[in-house]
Formats: structure tokens, sequence, C-alpha cells
């Protein structure tokens, strides 16, 4: 007999789920060089040791998708796309430096 796996969010808190989103690969990074400004794919790709394009890809896709970056289309020459942290985002910033204080113990 199987039985049948839900796909459900299965996080027994808010915290875990949150955590959870901040730990997937390139994530932390993307987020702590957002703290800076505006971010685009290239300077990802040359501040982020060992990042490649599909992987950084994906990372910001997530965050994008969860509301803690806006993707923006800057229609200058040269076109190209800029990241910002969301309202959302910014909110989750006192939290993110007790999280990095907390790993300098």
């Amino acid at each position: 007999m199987t039985t049948k796996t839900s796909d459900e969010n299965t996080e027994t808190c808010k915290a875990q789920a949150l955590l959870k989103l901040l730990s997937g690969k390139f994530r932390p990074e993307v987020f702590r060089l957002s703290l800076n400004g505006p971010l685009r794919f290239s300077g990802l790709l040359r501040d982020i040791p060992g990042a490649n394009k599909q992987s950084l890809s994906t990372a910001l896709r997530e965050l994008e998708e969860a509301g803690l970056l806006e993707r923006k289309i800057i229609s200058e020459k040269p076109l190209h796309i800029e990241y910002y942290l969301s309202v959302k985002g910014k909110s989750l910033v006192p939290f993110f430096h007790q999280l990095e204080s907390i790993g300098n113990i």
C-alpha cells in the first residue's frame, strides 16, 4: 500500500518557511547583496564565487516569486534588468541582520 504525499506547505511555523526560503543555493548571498542597492545579473555572477547562470537565475526567480525581490526592466540602452528589495524583503532586513550576528558567535 502506498501513501499519498502532499505537496502542501509542511512547515510547522512561518519562521521555518522563511529560513527554508533564505537557505537555498545562492539565495542568502543574493539577499545580502540586495541590501546595498539594485542588483544586475552580470554583477551577481561576478560578486558571488562559484555562481553559474542557471543556479543564479533560479535563486532570483524564487526570491521574486516569494515577494522578496522586485524585477524591473530598464529600457535605456543597453536594455537590462535590475532586482530590488521589495517592501516585504525590506521588512526582513532586521531579522537577517540578527541571523548574521548570531552566526558570528
